[in-house]
């Protein structure tokens, strides 16, 4: 498949009112190294955005703290409030030059995030505003209700959580509609098998990070690469295919900084798995 050719064939998802493909694109590695301060060359960040709404990518997902800052920016600079893309951010994590990530989930600390991010991302109303991990030094609930104000003050359109527990998420749910949850998934890691059932079970788009992390496709290499052999394939493609099969309500999202990476994991919303590939591949972990 020739690079002009690459589209987004993923199927499509309704995250509120707005429909996006299931195949979205990380901005997390928008950033320098250890995701602290800018990228190399910013030239190619922003291509790779920008190649990346070309190709049919119409849901971004990115946080306060990549950077920080830093890719909110670049993707304020490229997208800013483009009607036909949905862009979520995430406010809840401090960052510091040790490359730490600390949860801080104070509703003050919050409702002033907000502000800085509409600012970067150059829009009146986020999209999607989700927290994006609980702090074990604030109560989630009170972390919660702040994203349920700024809602009702016209700041967001939709909530998500990240990282949660399902009494976590059952817990959020009481205090505002949830849209969307941001938890580690992968051919390797179900840990969140549980939570992405209560997704499922309501319509709540379930957001994978780390879809193809790279330890973890080794965990499972050889049924990859066999699958993978079959479809002219790489261990990247299936996994990634793997996800967009495993349920109605997953919104994977691979991040790169590199445009040939872009391009290879969009052509698997075009790989088309057997069912009993799609269920050796689910078995393979449980």
């Amino acid at each position: 498949m020739s690079s002009d050719s690459i589209t987004n064939e993923s199927e499509t998802f309704d995250i509120g009112a707005t429909t996006v493909h299931r195949l979205g694109f990380g901005a997390m590695r928008l950033c320098g190294a250890d995701i602290i301060g800018p990228p190399e060359d910013e030239n190619q960040a922003r291509a790779v955005l920008e190649r990346a709404l070309e190709c049919g990518v119409d849901f971004v997902d990115t946080a306060d703290s990549y950077g920080p800052g830093v890719s909110e920016r670049l993707i304020g600079e490229v997208i800013g409030d483009a009607d036909d893309v949905l862009v979520a951010t995430k406010a809840g994590i401090l960052r510091n030059r040790a490359g730490e990530w600390l949860a801080h989930g104070d509703p003050d600390y919050i409702r002033n995030q907000v502000l800085t991010s509409l600012d970067r991302l150059r829009t009146d109303t986020i999209d999607c505003y989700q927290f994006h991990r609980p702090d074990p030094d604030t109560p989630y609930a009170d972390s919660i209700q702040a994203f349920a104000e700024l809602q009702d003050d016209g700041l967001i359109e939709q909530v998500g959580v990240s990282n949660v527990s399902v009494e976590q998420l059952e817990t959020a749910r009481e205090h505002v509609d949830v849209a969307t949850v941001q938890n580690r998934y992968n051919v390797d890691d179900r840990s969140s098998a549980d939570v992405l059932e209560v997704c499922e079970n309501n319509g709540i788009g379930f957001i994978p990070w780390a879809p193809i992390d790279a330890a973890d496709l080794e965990a499972h290499s050889d049924l990859l690469d066999e699958i993978g052999a079959a479809h002219d394939a790489t261990r990247r493609q299936v996994a990634l295919a793997w996800l967009l099969e495993r349920s109605d309500v997953t919104l994977p999202i691979p991040g790169t900084s590199d445009p040939d990476h872009l391009e290879s994991n969009l052509a698997a919303s075009a790989l088309s798995l057997e069912a009993e590939e799609i269920d050796r591949l689910t078995q393979a972990a449980d």
